[in-house]
């Protein structure tokens, strides 16, 4: 999976898996998911994380790290795509 299609599906299962009332195409993929963006809270970011674990089959290690990495879909894709093993395939 290339960088792109990557972005698209994280918009998508973000979506779905925090009930979000807007479509894929709403979400700017370098716009802020908290606060001035999509408002996000921290609920949603546990539920990111879970997202990330049951998905992508990614822990974060240091909590201190969530911020960074949950700051847009682009810093998210780029975080799976530097931590996640590579598929057999």
């Amino acid at each position: 999976m290339n960088r792109e299609q990557l972005v698209e599906e994280l918009k998508q299962q973000i979506i779905e898996q925090l009930n979000l009332q807007v479509q894929p195409a709403d979400i700017v993929a370098s716009d802020p998911l908290f606060n001035e963006g999509l408002g996000l809270d921290s609920i949603d970011a546990l539920e990111l994380i879970v997202l990330m674990q049951q998905k992508y089959r990614i822990k974060l290690a240091n909590a201190e790290d969530g911020p960074k990495i949950f700051q847009s879909v682009d810093t998210m894709a780029d975080f799976i795509l530097a931590n996640q093993t590579p598929q057999a395939g």
